[in-house]
């Protein structure tokens, strides 16, 4: 009876899965199918890294106008976050939940529009939001008592993120549990770099 019962609530728990699942591959196709000539151009350069080195330059002068000295940790800090975030996500996650990229997809290939490329096998989860998101959190928590425009970090990141669906290569799901774990180690290396300051100070 009690095994029953036990293989009823997982039979429950994965139709519930199937059923999220489903919804994510209909607002993948919804929001990937929103596109015309010139969002190509623009979502191209977006979705990629290199594209940003300016916006990162900028990040960096606020960095060094508001930390100084300190401004060394918080590299640091940033290296840390992108190395565990990247690797959680492609090192970990990917190869271990093995979900196709939409753009991999047999069932739904033919119709997903792909810009630039469809990129490596699995993507679950999304590296370009759990580092985006990360940063953005981590400068968050750093510089929102200097500059009030710092949610616009969040802006970023998203509009990063949503780069991803629209040239074919991330579901929504991928998207959001990049975000999330992005925030969750963006938030913890902060709290260690905010130690280490603080032990340094007082030092």
């Amino acid at each position: 009876m009690r095994m029953s019962y036990l293989q009823k609530i997982m039979h429950n728990f994965l139709l519930m899965l199937e059923k999220l699942s489903q919804v994510d591959q209909q607002l993948f196709l919804f929001l990937n199918n929103l596109h015309n000539p010139f969002f190509d151009c623009v979502m191209y350069y977006i979705t990629n890294t290199f594209f940003w080195i300016p916006y990162y330059l900028f990040l960096t002068v606020l960095m060094i106008k508001v930390l100084k000295k300190r401004t060394i940790y918080m590299l640091l800090a940033i290296a840390v976050l992108v190395l565990i975030s990247d690797q959680f996500a492609s090192s970990l996650l990917k190869p271990w939940v093995q979900r196709l990229r939409p753009c991999h997809s047999l069932a739904i290939q033919a119709t997903v529009h792909v810009v630039g490329g469809c990129g490596g096998k699995y993507g679950l989860i999304s590296s370009h939001a759990a580092n985006s998101f990360g940063l953005a959190m981590l400068l968050w928590l750093a510089l929102k008592r200097h500059y009030r425009f710092m949610g616009l970090l969040f802006f970023w990141a998203a509009l990063m993120s949503y780069s991803r669906i629209y040239v074919g290569v991330h579901y929504p799901a991928d998207i959001i549990a990049g975000a999330l774990s992005g925030v969750i180690f963006g938030s913890l290396v902060y709290q260690c770099y905010a130690f280490l300051i603080l032990k340094y100070q007082k030092g």
